[in-house]
């Protein structure tokens, strides 16, 4: 099986008179990897330099053979040449957007404020397969958690990306509704058979998706607790 994610980047992070360093490592082949840790252990900040929203100051980070920073190399690639999809911890909707407007966001070059009844073909896929038809002309205060993490996973995979990040994906839902879109995710994930990389601190998440759970602290990924990749 080829390896999906490759990463090995350092960055020092200053905060007033506070250091963190960030030294991060692992490779794996698995199509769902859990990075697993405390808040504070450097796992969104170790997103971010996957997803190109935060650069390191030395590495590599590949992605299914495909080389998205280096280094050495000079290589950093924008965000949006990456072909990742980040789904962000608290969703980040736009407001002012209805949830048509919302996966639409993004499809087409220059986009700010698409058209209220904007339309097309991967627009109308997901909104199906997220059973979002009933509520596209409505704005995300007016949906359930559910509903907004559907949107925002409606959004991110709409471009077709190559890979999936997902950053505490299931924090801002209530306990009841963790359970229904952990099996909803999963099967999702299986289907598309897209890679999946999750940063969490919950253990639920780890059981749920980790074929190959990796352990960080302090900036650093320091134990492989299960690998059935």
């Amino acid at each position: 099986m080829s390896t999906q994610f490759k990463v090995d980047i350092h960055k020092t992070l200053r905060s007033g008179d506070s250091v963190f360093q960030l030294q991060a490592s692992f490779e794996s082949s698995s199509q769902r990897v859990v990075v697993y840790g405390s808040s504070g252990a450097g796992k969104s900040q170790m997103m971010k330099a996957v997803a190109g929203l935060m650069t390191p100051d030395s590495g590599r980070i590949e992605l299914a053979g495909r080389c998205l920073y280096d280094s050495g190399s000079g290589i950093n690639l924008p965000a949006q040449q990456r072909k990742v999809a980040y789904l962000f911890q608290d969703y980040a909707l736009f407001p002012h957007l209805n949830v048509r407007q919302n996966i639409g966001f993004g499809l087409q070059r220059g986009w700010r404020n698409p058209l209220a009844r904007v339309d097309g073909e991967a627009i109308r896929y997901w909104m199906e397969a997220f059973e979002l038809d009933h509520v596209a002309h409505q704005y995300p205060h007016q949906l359930s958690g559910g509903q907004r993490q559907r949107v925002a996973l409606a959004r991110a995979l709409a471009p077709q990306p190559e890979a999936l990040l997902l950053d505490e994906p299931f924090a801002a839902l209530d306990p009841a509704l963790r359970d229904r879109m952990r099996a909803e995710l999963g099967a999702l994930q299986r289907r598309l058979e897209i890679p999946m990389l999750m940063i969490t601190h919950d253990p639920e998440d780890v059981r749920a998706f980790g074929d190959h759970v990796l352990r960080m602290e302090n900036g650093s990924i320091f134990r492989v607790e299960e690998n059935a990749a």
